[in-house]
C-alpha cells in the first residue's frame, strides 16, 4: 500500500529536497512543531526509549501515558498511531535495518488495534539535519521507502526531518529538535527533554555497541518494561579509549561530533565502562529479561524472578 499525504499516494523522491518541493505543505506541520519550546517531562507516566528501541501501548495503559526519546542528531524519531483506538508506537531509528524497524512498529500497532474497524494509521517523522555525511538524508529516504512498502495505508502527518529540522549556527548545521514525546491518550506530539532516561540506561546503551537489532521494550498487556538478554562482550581497547579527550571520542564514535548534546561523552563512557568490567554476575540471570513495572512514585521498579 502506498504512503499517503492529504489522502493521495506520494511519489517516492530521489532526494529529500525534491520531496519538500513536491509536498510543500509539509513545511507547515514542521514549523508548528519547531515553534513550541521543549517540555521537560518527568518520570511519572513516562516510558523512555533509547536508540534502536521502540515501544507501543494504548490509551488504556494505567502505567504509561507518555512515550519519549531524545539525543537524536542524524537519527530519526518515528511515531506511528492508529486513530481509531489510539494505539501508538514510538521508535528511535539510526539507519540499521530501517525496513525491519518500520515493519516491527506497524505490526505492534496493528496488534493493539485489532478489532477496530474505524480509524487509520498516521505517522510522524522527526529528526536528522543537514549533516556533512548525508546520513540524515539517507535515513529519511529509507524511512519513506519503508513506510511506502507496508501492507497498510499510512498517512504522513508530520515531516520534520533533515532540511526541515536544520538550523545554521556559527556556520554549522544543527538539528532544531533533539527529542520528542507523544501523549498516548491524546495523540499530541511535542518537543521534549527527559531528565530521567532509565531504567538500566547503561545496559541498554551498551547493546548498541554490540550491534543489537531494533527491539521492542514494552509489553502493554502486563504493563512491563522488558530488556531482553544479550551476550556481554568486552569493548575492544576500552582502557585506551576511556583515557582519550572528549574531542577524540566525538570524532571516532559520533555521526555528528560538532552538534552532539553535552552529555554524549559521559553517556558513551558509562556504556563502555559497563562493557569493560567483567561482571560479577550476569545482568541476565538464566538468560531471562530484566523486567520492570511502574511504582506509586512513577519510577521503574525491578521485578525479580522468584526462582
Amino acid at each position: 500500500m502506498p504512503l499517503l499525504f492529504n489522502d493521495q499516494p506520494i511519489s517516492l523522491p530521489s532526494s529529500t529536497w525534491e520531496f519538500i518541493e513536491c509536498y510543500s505543505k509539509l513545511k507547515e506541520s514542521a514549523e508548528t512543531l519547531k515553534s513550541k519550546p521543549a517540555v521537560k517531562v518527568d518520570s511519572k507516566g513516562l516510558l523512555y526509549i533509547q536508540q534502536r528501541e521502540f515501544a507501543a501501548t494504548t490509551p488504556q495503559d494505567g502505567s504509561v501515558s507518555i512515550l519519549g526519546t531524545e539525543d537524536s542528531t542524524t537519527c530519526h524519531m518515528v511515531a506511528l498511531r492508529h486513530t481509531g483506538c489510539g494505539a501508538t508506537a514510538l521508535g528511535h531509528c539510526d539507519g540499521m535495518d530501517t525496513a525491519v524497524c518500520v515493519s516491527k512498529m506497524l505490526n505492534a500497532v496493528k496488534s493493539l488495534s485489532d478489532g477496530f474497524s474505524h480509524g487509520r494509521y498516521e505517522v510522524h517523522l522527526v529528526g536528522g539535519f543537514m549533516d556533512e555525511g548525508f546520513l540524515s538524508h539517507k535515513l529519511t529516504l529509507e524511512l519513506l521507502d519503508a513506510l511506502n512498502s507496508q501492507p497498510e495505508k499510512i498517512h504522513l502527518e508530520t515531516y520534520c526531518v533533515t532540511e526541515l529540522n536544520d538550523v545554521m549556527k556559527q556556520n554549522t548545521h544543527w538539528p532544531v529538535i533533539y527529542g520528542i514525546a507523544v501523549n498516548v491518550k491524546t495523540g499530541d506530539i511535542f518537543q521534549a527533554t527527559f531528565p530521567e532516561k532509565g531504567p538500566d540506561e547503561d545496559i541498554r546503551s551498551a547493546r548498541i555497541f554490540l550491534a543489537g537489532p531494533m527491539m521492542s521494550i514494552y509489553d502493554s498487556k502486563v504493563e512491563e518494561l522488558q530488556i531482553e538478554p544479550y551476550e556481554w562482550k568486552p569493548f575492544p581497547r576500552a582502557t585506551f579509549w576511556l583515557q582519550q579527550p572528549d574531542d577524540v571520542i566525538l570524532k571516532f564514535f559520533s555521526t555528528s561530533p560538532l552538534v552532539e548534546p553535552p552529555h554524549f561523552v559521559k553517556h558513551w563512557k558509562n556504556a563502555v565502562k559497563f562493557l569493560s568490567a567483567v561482571p560479577k554476575e550476569t545482568p541476565f540471570p538464566s538468560s531471562k529479561p530484566r523486567n520492570y513495572k511502574k511504582n506509586a512514585d512513577g519510577g521503574w521498579q525491578r521485578l525479580h524472578d522468584a526462582s
